[in-house]
């Protein structure tokens, strides 16, 4: 099989870097650079191909209409890096220069920062990834045969004083776990409509990478998910959004929303050297 991006995998991580650039004109020719094989200190990164230049079948992310008025809008882009690691010095340096290679024919239509918060929870307080397959299993739910992995990234807004509003219970009804120590509720106690209940499916294990971005004004979440194929996350998203038929959708649709939405494919290295590459 052939390497898969190594950062897909990297777990080492204080600070991120989620820059999503937008191809001007029809142009498909990526300038070359020696940024996809030059050592990030300290850190890693993840290049990945929207629809116009993925080497695979790819369709971009559609509007997503929910029940109730919820929705998750399709803002497709062309080229995602993710940078992650200890230092924001670095990343941020490594982003200038992605900024610059591509330049010439590429803007950046989305950039947002991330940073661990607190012993790796989301800003609701609830432990983010506590589901992420282990070991072995990872690689089945983010990899394709060939190394490569479908990407699904989407900018979310958090309403966090109505969420706090809440009681401790009624939280951990939202999402479907507790809150201190991230144990999945069980029998009745775990509504049909939380999070868990809604996303936790048969044939659907992604490999989270998300954290938590933006400022006071706008606080919220990257959501990052590696996965096998597209279909998973479509099958996730209407689950979520209350499409199954069902009557039901997330409850945690009430406290956050995104504003963004995006598929890529993340190709072996050896196909990513060789586009940057000439």
């Amino acid at each position: 099989m052939a390497t898969h991006q190594d950062g897909i995998f990297s777990e080492d991580v204080d600070h991120h870097v989620f820059l999503e650039f937008s191809l001007r004109g029809h142009e498909k020719t990526l300038p070359q650079t020696d940024l996809v094989v030059a050592p990030l200190d300290g850190g890693a990164q993840v290049v990945a191909f929207g629809p116009k230049l993925a080497d695979v079948p790819l369709t971009g992310f559609a509007t997503v209409e929910g029940l109730a008025g919820f929705t998750a809008p399709g803002t497709q882009q062309d080229i995602f890096v993710w940078l992650h690691g200890l230092g924001r010095d670095e990343l941020f340096a490594r982003a200038l220069a992605w900024r610059d290679a591509l330049a010439p024919v590429a803007d950046v239509a989305f950039e947002n920062h991330g940073f661990k918060f607190r012993d790796s929870r989301d800003l609701t307080g609830f432990v983010d990834g506590t589901a992420n397959p282990k070991e072995d299993a990872r690689c089945a739910a983010a990899l394709t045969e060939d190394g490569g992995s479908f990407v699904l990234g989407q900018r979310w807004v958090h309403d966090l004083n109505r969420f706090a509003a809440l009681p401790v219970g009624d939280q951990e009804r939202v999402f479907g776990r507790t809150k201190a120590d991230s144990v999945e509720l069980t029998g009745d106690a775990m509504p049909k409509d939380s999070h868990v209940s809604r996303t936790d499916l048969p044939g659907t294990k992604i490999w989270r990478r998300s954290a938590p971005v933006g400022g006071v004004r706008d606080p919220g979440l990257f959501f990052l998910a590696f996965g096998a194929d597209v279909e998973r996350f479509q099958i996730l998203l209407r689950s979520m959004f209350g499409l199954t038929g069902d009557g039901l959708h997330d409850r945690m649709l009430r406290f956050s929303k995104p504003i963004t939405g995006s598929f890529y494919y993340a190709p072996p290295v050896a196909t990513l050297e060789s586009v940057f590459g000439g």
